[in-house]
């Protein structure tokens, strides 16, 4: 197999001067910015009306709306660069989206520019030799392992909603996805880019194997905050000789939690390893995504194990004689293509069918360590209840990955209220285990409440310092991963809401 080959080395100089964050912002106009970008892209493709923005007020995670003051969606590498260089020319702020199916915010734009990139959606290269595939930010995740399957190989990253997700909001999460366990997350598949700064500079990133810093590496998972990807790069995986999926019902949580550990334990590593509560279950199963699942079990996993056929059996006999010891009900086998189709259909789908509960869902993303998962499991039930509200639990559990999620009515203010403080409760406690407020969702704007618990100010104000040899200014993504009194973020930067700032 031929190597690829490797970008020329970055160089510091291909970074802009850190600028003072005191300087203030110049005024910015929205109809003389519509008006230059309308002439890049066509009118048609530049959004300022209140309607036609209605759309991308929120992502999705609907309790957290904001309004942008314009839209712009560029259809092409040149077209983009253009946006960003007219947008840095007035120093218009700006805020990158993909297809807006992220969970904490992070692509809502609060008076400023909204620059969409779901039109840059070309697969540029597939190299089945060398297993890789270059793609624009707009790609859909299952539509590129649509386009390499007739190679036997596949993207491995599969977050829950990979069949709208793009490969651009994947890589500004660091999104995983349930497959993540064995084959890790976006990073673990990203070989190298050509990354736009906000000032328009158009540069590669690799990931510094040749002895340089590893720029890539920090670029992705940044949420927006330091550019916008043009071109990716990306690794794929070969699709496994045979796959066997096993679902476990058990009379417990705690039961369930314990097997996930005990099958870690034992030497075996699943492909996924994923835990869904009763009430998650009830959810699904009254659903069009119905799966099958036992509505009458306090929980069930849904287990894969892949490779090469032969030792695979035992591998799976291991994992249910650990779900037995475990204390598991009952462990079934997928007989076929179908029915493995359908167990993951009504895991992928969970949070949709939460929709049949209530008109609202708020979705958290903890990650805590494996031997905590029962207790902490427990103690957010609790939590649940002392606020008079549902938790439905819907997760990774073979890497301590935590979704608690609770259907709620936003019109209702003090339901609303018992929702946000139960949620300031539940990661508390994460945090407290030992464990982080966020595996793949990222913080955007919701889990800003929740970083100075987690990190301490030296740490945050590294990040501003990481964050301004990409963005100097703060134009990328304002006001969204670290705390504003935490480092002079983005304090000055102009909006664009009524025409001028």
């Amino acid at each position: 197999m031929r190597e690829t080959p490797s970008f020329p080395r970055v160089t510091t100089s291909a970074f802009p001067t850190v600028a003072d964050p005191a300087a203030p912002p110049a005024p910015v106009d929205v109809r003389a910015l519509a008006g230059a970008l309308a002439g890049i892209v066509g009118p048609s493709h530049v959004l300022t009306r209140d309607a036609s923005l209605l759309v991308y007020r929120s992502d999705g995670l609907p309790g957290l709306a904001r309004d942008p003051a314009l839209a712009v969606f560029p259809g092409s590498r040149d077209e983009l660069v253009a946006v960003m260089r007219a947008l840095a020319a007035v120093g218009a702020p700006f805020v990158a989206r993909g297809a807006g199916t992220g969970l904490s915010g992070g692509a809502l734009a609060d008076g400023v520019t909204l620059l969409g990139l779901h039109r840059l959606k070309r697969i540029l290269a597939i190299d089945a030799e060398a297993r890789t595939a270059t793609v624009e930010p707009g790609v859909v995740n299952a539509s590129l392992t649509k386009a390499v399957a007739p190679f036997g190989l596949h993207y491995a990253p599969d977050p829950s909603s990979q069949t709208a997700c793009t490969i651009g909001g994947n890589i500004a999460e660091n999104a995983g996805g349930p497959h993540c366990l064995k084959y890790g997350v976006t990073l673990n598949h990203v070989l190298r880019a050509t990354i736009v700064l906000p000032d328009g500079t158009v540069i590669p990133l690799d990931r510094g194997d040749d002895g340089g810093y590893d720029l890539l590496g920090a670029f992705v998972g940044s949420e927006g905050c330091f550019g916008v990807v043009a071109d990716v790069t990306v690794r794929l995986t070969p699709d496994p000789e045979r796959v066997i999926t096993l679902l476990a019902d058990f009379t417990s949580v705690r039961a369930a939690a314990d097997a996930t550990s005990r099958i870690i334990a034992a030497g075996i590593l699943p492909a996924a390893l994923e835990l869904m509560d009763q009430a998650t279950i009830e959810a699904v199963e009254s659903s069009i995504y119905a799966a099958g699942y036992p509505r009458d079990a306090a929980a069930v996993l849904l287990i894969e194990v892949d490779g090469a056929a032969a030792g695979l059996e035992e591998d799976a006999a291991a994992v249910e004689t650990e779900c037995r010891g475990a204390g598991a009900r009952g462990v079934r086998v997928a007989r076929d293509a179908t029915e493995r189709a359908r167990l993951w259909q009504g895991r992928k789908k969970a949070f949709g069918a939460m929709g049949r509960v209530s008109p609202h869902l708020a979705v958290q993303d903890a990650v805590v360590p494996r031997t905590q998962l029962a207790d902490v499991l427990e103690e957010i039930q609790v939590i649940g209840a002392r606020h008079g509200l549902r938790v439905c639990n819907v997760f990774h559990a073979g890497d301590g990955n935590l979704h608690p999620n609770i259907p709620y009515d936003a019109g209702d203010p003090e339901q609303s209220r018992h929702v946000h403080q139960a949620m300031r409760e539940i990661m508390a406690r994460c945090i407290a285990a030992g464990g982080t407020i966020t595996g793949e969702h990222g913080v955007g704007l919701d889990k800003l409440p929740y970083m100075d618990a987690l990190l301490t100010a030296e740490t945050l104000d590294a990040m501003c310092t990481l964050r301004d040899v990409f963005d100097p200014e703060r134009r990328s993504n304002p006001g969204k991963v670290v705390p504003v009194r935490a480092c002079k973020e983005w304090h000055g930067a102009a909006s664009v809401r009524g025409g001028q700032a």
